[in-house]
């Protein structure tokens, strides 16, 4: 393999697993959200949830698609705000 091969294929690799880590962040903000409204707790602004969701679906980004970094922030900060509000009961009991 020549040099440029090479570097393509890393670079190929590196923007599969920073996708995957924008997709495993997704998972995880909507399975809090399921949590929270599950314990019947308010999970926030609506549009914290739902922008994140449509900054990672959408194409019009900060950073071109193939570096999902500026996506990887937002999921992370739409995340932080559904769990840095309400906190769910420890002893079984709704309080």
């Amino acid at each position: 393999m020549d040099t440029t091969t090479t570097v393509l294929l890393i670079a190929a690799v590196l923007a599969a697993a920073v996708l995957a880590v924008a997709i495993v962040l997704l998972v995880r903000l909507v399975r809090a959200r399921q949590t929270l409204r599950r314990a019947g707790l308010p999970t926030g602004p609506r549009w914290v949830f739902w922008g994140a969701v449509l900054y990672l679906v959408l194409p019009a980004d900060l950073l071109p698609d193939p570096v999902y970094l500026d996506d990887i922030g937002v999921l992370l900060l739409a995340l932080r705000s559904l769990r840095s509000g309400p906190t769910l009961p420890t002893d079984g009991t709704k309080s």
